[in-house]
């Protein structure tokens, strides 16, 4: 079966026949799921049930609760999601591609994706085709409902089928996505019938295009593409090919300028110095290429040489509204030469990886606003003239700011907040979400001492059977964590365990670690603190930046990263950017919160104690 395809509009429809999603960038999908198993189809029929085995699996786990639903049909997308509004394509285009299995078996445990469903069109056997859309959403959603699978897109579930949510307020959803950087919206006509295969204007895709000025470079007249590059230092980058959007006598012009000032460099090829600027309309930039760029305008007053990479990556992500930025080119980490706009820019990156962390938790945050090598000072305090969207949580008479979305994050940004530090706790309970230990050598010449601490205690922990999770600290040492379930343990329960742990490995190795508190009695040894782990505490959230001169972040580490070649060093704002694009070590965090065996754990404590 064909999916029913979507209709491009300039302007979003109105009016009380319109409902709204997020148009996600991944890969349209059937799930076809029969009696004898489920199938992923793509728009062109082809399987991707060996590229997505998570998705599979997850069918098969639920496939009794579901076989009296069967036959089922479900349109949908399949999506890496790192906001719950926004997919990255890139990922589930290379995912895509793989047809290795131990590539695919690498893959999904890095970029584990989602199938989320809009459409429901058979079920039991029967078609629903022919009804209106807003009784086919009625019958999804009480299937999700039966089914206990996720009403509403959850990047960090490991439910793997999910449903795709909408809406009759285009404004809210607008901001939101555009706020994230997401593609765009889809308006659908809550009445419209299902058309198999065919193009309808009764689903209409709306998208948040993004204008680039890159300079003109090339022509090619065989295949009628014009080339653009920026800037780099002092290369000239290629960054798209285009012919799209211009009008005939724009493109007649345009080839009779290459022809007339250009250099030839083949029989249907022109070259030609930096000279002319263009505007070009993009969706996303894949690393080498601006996607679906169009023509936009000339920028005949435009300047060639300021056509530069990080021009274009500010246009890329432009800052939402009503955030704005003040003194973008003041110098933050001289040493990195990253200045206020490209700090902001690397806010805007880490987003989504950081946020989880920093949700529904007082913030403590560390200011520096001269940069790093001016003063700075902590803040908990919201401040009077924060703007009416920042959200915040009284605690002990204390305003703390609460930074649930990329908006607030990018203000604190601009108000040169470089370190996030976060409770242990979120504002929804008093007891712990996760369990953490601070590995502490006394110098970073002595950080060898936390890599064999970690190894050490992750030994512990798996024959406890406890999924762990390491990060640098950003500064000389590391930081173990644990997930554990939300709302079930006191920090008295917890104490058991963070204290047995570090008693037992300062006994087994006194020479090189201890828990004495006093900086004076620790000699050359590793602090294990322990006891930083309570109510009120706090700690350096993952990915947050550290005011230090080297621009260090604290970092998750895959495990086997922890070994002799390991240093601090290596983790600044520059290489997380690039890390975080080959996966996330803590991916799996928080659904790994219900999975923790750690009632059984504190249970032995305690008969041991007892």
């Amino acid at each position: 079966m064909k999916p029913m395809r979507l209709t491009t509009r300039a302007s979003i429809p109105t009016g009380d026949n319109w409902i709204y999603e997020a148009k996600y960038d991944g890969f349209r999908c059937m799930l076809h799921w029969k009696q004898n198993g489920p199938t992923l189809l793509s728009r062109t029929g082809r399987s991707l049930n060996k590229q997505f085995p998570e998705m599979i699996d997850f069918c098969l786990q639920h496939e009794e609760l579901i076989s009296p639903y069967l036959p089922l049909l479900l349109d949908g997308e399949i999506v890496f999601l790192t906001h719950s509004l926004v997919s990255d394509f890139t990922i589930v285009q290379n995912r895509g591609r793989l047809r290795n299995q131990t590539s695919v078996d690498k893959q999904q445990s890095l970029h584990p994706c989602h199938f989320l469903a809009f459409d429901l069109l058979v079920e039991q056997g029967k078609s629903y085709e022919n009804q209106p859309l807003f009784k086919r959403k009625e019958r999804l959603y009480s299937l999700f409902q039966k089914a206990a699978w996720p009403l509403t897109p959850l990047k960090q579930s490991n439910k793997r089928i999910q449903l795709m949510t909408y809406t009759n307020d285009h404004h809210t959803l607008w901001s939101q996505v555009t706020a994230q950087n997401g593609e765009g919206i889809i308006a659908k006509h809550r009445m419209s019938k299902y058309e198999e295969g065919v193009r309808t204007t009764q689903w209409l895709k709306i998208k948040h295009w993004r204008i680039v000025t890159v300079v003109l470079s090339h022509y090619d007249r065989q295949n009628g593409y014009f080339r653009g590059t920026v800037l780099k230092g002092e290369q000239w980058i290629e960054v798209v090919h285009f012919k799209h959007g211009l009008s005939k006598e724009e493109e007649t012009n345009l080839a009779s300028f290459f022809h007339k000032q250009g250099q030839k460099v083949s029989t249907e090829q022109w070259n030609v110095e930096p000279a002319i600027c263009v505007d070009i309309a993009c969706i996303d930039f894949d690393g080498k290429h601006l996607r679906e760029p169009t023509f936009h305008q000339f920028q005949f007053e435009s300047d060639p040489f300021t056509c530069t990479w990080k021009q274009m990556q500010r246009q890329l992500h432009p800052l939402p509204e009503p955030i704005s930025m003040t003194h973008a080119d003041k110098p933050i980490f001289p040493k990195l030469s990253i200045d206020k706009d490209a700090y902001i820019l690397y806010l805007q990156k880490i987003a989504p990886v950081l946020l989880p962390f920093l949700e529904n938790r007082c913030l403590t945050l560390i200011r520096y606003p001269h940069g790093v090598e001016g003063e700075s000072f902590y803040q908990k305090q919201c401040p009077d003239y924060a703007p009416g969207f920042i959200e915040t949580k009284k605690e002990e008479g204390i305003d703390y700011i609460v930074c649930n979305d990329v908006r607030t994050l990018l203000w604190l940004g601009n108000q040169l907040a470089l370190e996030f530090h976060i409770p242990f706790q979120t504002i929804e309970t008093n007891k712990p979400t996760e369990i953490v230990f601070d590995l502490d050598p006394p110098t970073v010449r002595q950080f060898h001492l936390a890599i064999t601490a970690a190894q050490q205690m992750k030994k512990v922990f798996d024959r406890f059977g406890l999924y762990s999770y390491v990060k640098t600290s950003g500064g000389k040492g590391l930081q173990l964590y644990l997930p554990i379930a939300n709302n079930q343990f006191t920090y008295e329960e917890t104490r058991l365990f963070t204290k047995f742990i570090a008693t037992y490995l300062c006994e087994q190795n006194p020479s090189l670690y201890t828990t004495e508190r006093l900086k004076k009695k620790r000699g050359k040894r590793l602090y294990v603190d322990y006891i930083q782990h309570d109510v009120g505490k706090t700690i350096i959230s993952p990915f947050s930046p550290r005011g230090n001169a080297d621009g260090l972040v604290a970092t998750p580490l895959w495990w086997h990263e922890v070994n002799e070649d390991l240093t601090p060093y290596n983790f600044d704002l520059h290489t997380v950017i690039e890390r975080v694009k080959e996966g996330n070590p803590f991916e799996s965090f928080f659904a790994h919160k219900d999975k923790q065996p750690f009632r059984d754990v504190i249970t032995e404590l305690k008969e041991r104690m007892y």
